[in-house]
């Protein structure tokens, strides 16, 4: 049997331990936080990730995922060691490789057999190489020690279906040991498997993660474009959908893409470019069109409201997107400075975020545990994340609670129609504007 142990347990870590669990592999999950450890023995996910709490339970008691901070026995009487810690972003840009390299040397340093050590961690092209180099310099027994790259390709909210379903699973080796390896610790999911060479491997992560973002990116960039000339966005992508070619995926205007990939990645293989001398000009405008996007809804409020100060703001999601608690570049962080700075009184909801975004904002924010509660006597509304409980609140609302029912919404959760009809206010991405109270609202200032 192949004795497989996984470093870390966050959103990559954990995911991949708990599915190749559930496929009959006997995993090891290995952290060094004792907390997140004592969760997980309890059956607790220590991150909102839906499916995952009951698979845990269930392989856990079926004796086939254990956790421990023991990294030493678990590196030790390992066959097989998929790293999946984070690679943050540094000031400059950069993908910060601290966590991966302290790992590596744990594993070199306590392993006792041959070992295949897996790098799932999202990092730079080239980093399987020096990373292996890194190893074999720190080895302390006289073993083999082999590095594979295999990128993740899991979103936050579907992260499990992502994993055991996934569309394809890219491997990145240099021997056919390696691949053969990995082949059959695969082969139960059932998946393409795409074997290449390790640098290819890496690059295919951050060429599918940016491409992605530069869709989104393009698809805002239109629809500020579509404001401005009378075009309406919704109408003009689902032309485009019907291309083949261009396909029906990630057409939807918003107020940017948050994460914690492609705000991180974009930046990184930016950086990475500039190093080796080549300026990718795309991911670049990506990323200057992402930044300038979050802002949006805020720059469309100011049109009516000269200053925020003393205005009670409802804020509805809180989360970069719907079905995670993960707030890392989520617009609402930046644009909530803004207003409190400018002496805004801000009321949030989110169904899962609040107790995350209190970290940030302990005591400068009043939470709501309702949407209807959030809305009452607002001055205005901005709809950060198009979670379903936000997307099925009744448009009247928002006209009967609000003092002005001025609601800037940022993913477009409501047709124009309906929102003329309900006699608000409303302001989209890439959309005509419904404008009813606009005298009654200057009138108030």
């Amino acid at each position: 049997m192949t004795n497989i142990t996984v470093a870390g347990t966050g959103y990559v870590g954990l995911v991949t331990g708990v599915c190749l669990a559930e496929v009959g592999h006997s995993i090891t999950c290995v952290d060094n936080v004792q907390e997140k450890i004592d969760l997980l023995n309890k059956g607790i996910s220590p991150i909102y990730e839906p499916n995952l709490d009951e698979l845990i339970v269930k392989n856990h008691k079926e004796g086939k995922l254990a956790f421990t901070t023991d990294y030493r026995s678990a590196y030790a009487n390992s066959d097989v060691i998929f790293i999946g810690v984070g690679t943050p972003e540094n000031e400059d840009g950069s993908a910060n490789l601290n966590y991966v390299y302290g790992v590596a040397k744990q594993i070199a340093q306590n392993i006792t057999r041959d070992c295949l050590i897996v790098i799932k961690s999202t990092v730079p092209i080239g980093t399987n190489d020096r990373v292996e180099a890194f190893i074999k310099n720190y080895l302390k027994y006289d073993v083999k020690a082999e590095v594979a790259s295999n990128p993740e390709f899991l979103a936050q909210g579907t992260a499990v279906r992502d994993t055991l379903y996934a569309s394809r699973i890219v491997i990145g080796v240099e021997s056919e040991h390696a691949k053969q390896v990995l082949t059959n610790i695969y082969k139960p999911f059932n998946q393409p498997i795409l074997s290449m060479n390790r640098r290819s491997a890496e690059m295919v992560k951050y060429a599918s993660n940016d491409f992605l973002a530069l869709k989104i990116s393009f698809v805002n960039d239109i629809a500020n474009l579509c404001e401005t000339v009378g075009a309406n966005i919704e109408e003009v992508t689902n032309g485009m959908s019907y291309d083949s070619r261009i396909g029906n995926k990630f057409l939807n205007p918003g107020i940017g893409y948050g994460g914690s990939c492609f705000p991180k990645d974009t930046k990184a293989l930016h950086w990475l470019a500039e190093e080796e001398g080549y300026v990718l000009r795309t991911i670049k405008a990506a990323i200057e069109v992402n930044e300038k996007q979050k802002f949006k809804l805020i720059s469309k409020a100011r049109s009516s409201f000269a200053s925020f100060q003393g205005k009670k703001v409802a804020v509805l999601g809180l989360t970069f997107k719907p079905g995670t608690d993960d707030l890392r570049e989520a617009p609402s962080i930046s644009n909530i400075r803004l207003l409190l700075n400018e002496g805004a009184i801000v009321h949030a909801y989110d169904p899962v975020g609040i107790d995350n975004f209190k970290k940030i904002y302990p005591t400068q924010i009043v939470y709501e545990d309702s949407p209807e509660k959030v809305l009452e006597d607002a001055d205005l509304c901005f709809i950060f994340t198009e979670w379903n409980e936000i997307k099925t609140i009744e448009l009247k609302q928002f006209k009967e609670k609000m003092k002005t029912p001025f609601v800037y919404d940022g993913r477009n959760c409501f047709s124009l129609s309906d929102a003329k009809q309900a006699g608000i206010n409303y302001h989209s991405i890439g959309r005509p504007e419904v404008r009813e109270f606009e005298m009654a609202l200057e009138e108030s200032i």
